[in-house]
């Protein structure tokens, strides 16, 4: 029972990034249809950091280690900065709906990965519980109403792949990480590391006289900078240091279910019957991989009962 209760805080922190990560696809569709992906970009990074600044003092280093840099640059290589650019670049050439799909393959990625070099055990109920959202989730993009195959699908296919190879590394490097450093400092980092490397993205800003842009959707700007980039990577890292990655990692099939029903309420998108049914689906995925009863242990407690 103590196990079980110690997992509801971080399990409330990945619903609450996932909620927080879900609206941000209406927000950037919004605001990408006038300014440059990098200078988004930039801007979601400096105001994240802007929002650190007031605590940096509270951030803790004394962890580290010889060679932890080793782990460190990787983490925020990875994440923001290679996620971004590769997804950035990859929606000009696929479709959101095949790069949706492609996305469903991150808990796969992680779980693969949290086997490989994390030691950690996956059960049949953890990979039912991955499959079934997967599952969900390509029946959710795909359902979708959606013309056009993109200018070059195959290219931009494998860049999206590229995008979630590097989100999968982020989350196992995090995972390693957090059993020394707190997960406020390493999300830090990432803000600090993101802001530097879409730094050219001030550039874009100030040349193509998008500053006005930037007033009058600035609460775009804010949730994207500080509940996002700040507050969704925050909890998300703090969530994963409690639980296993694999485990943390299927919250994220719940993203595009978010995503779809915030446009849904917020930019007057639709969900066909398939999409309602594939957003069920993924949610029951959800729930299965996290569930600490399984079947057979749920028949042997009847039978002993």
């Amino acid at each position: 029972m103590k196990k079980t209760q110690s997992t509801v805080m971080p399990v409330l922190a990945l619903l609450a990034s996932v909620f927080l990560w879900g609206g941000s696809f209406s927000a950037m569709r919004v605001i990408l249809t006038e300014v440059d992906p990098w200078a988004v970009m930039w801007i979601r990074m400096a105001l994240a950091s802007a929002a650190v600044l007031p605590f940096f003092r509270t951030l803790d280093f004394s962890p580290y280690q010889k060679g932890d840099w080793k782990l460190l640059v990787p983490m925020v290589l990875f994440q923001p900065c290679l996620y971004f650019l590769l997804e950035a670049n990859a929606l000009k050439l696929t479709t959101s709906s095949q790069a949706g799909v492609i996305s469903a393959a991150v808990p796969l990625l992680v779980s693969l990965g949290a086997w490989l070099f994390l030691s950690e055990t996956l059960t049949i109920k953890t990979w039912a519980g991955l499959a079934a959202s997967i599952i969900g989730v390509a029946v959710l993009t795909l359902a979708a109403d959606e013309g056009g195959r993109g200018s070059n699908a195959l290219l931009g296919n494998l860049m999206e792949l590229g995008a979630m190879v590097s989100a999968a590394a982020n989350m196992l490097i995090i995972k390693e990480l957090s059993k020394r450093f707190h997960p406020f400092t390493l999300t830090a980092l990432q803000c600090f590391g993101g802001t530097l490397f879409f730094f050219p993205g001030l550039r874009d800003l100030v040349q193509t006289g998008n500053l006005d842009t930037l007033f009058s959707h600035w609460g775009l700007f804010l949730y994207l900078g500080v509940f996002v980039s700040l507050g969704a990577f925050g909890l998300y890292n703090w969530g994963m240091s409690s639980i296993q990655a694999s485990r943390a990692s299927t919250f994220i099939n719940l993203v595009p279910v978010t995503a779809v029903l915030l446009g849904s309420t917020l930019l007057g998108e639709t969900l066909n019957g398939k999409q309602t049914g594939a957003a069920v689906l993924v949610i029951g995925g959800v729930w299965l991989s996290q569930s600490r009863l399984s079947f057979f242990r749920w028949k042997q407690i009847r039978r002993n009962g």
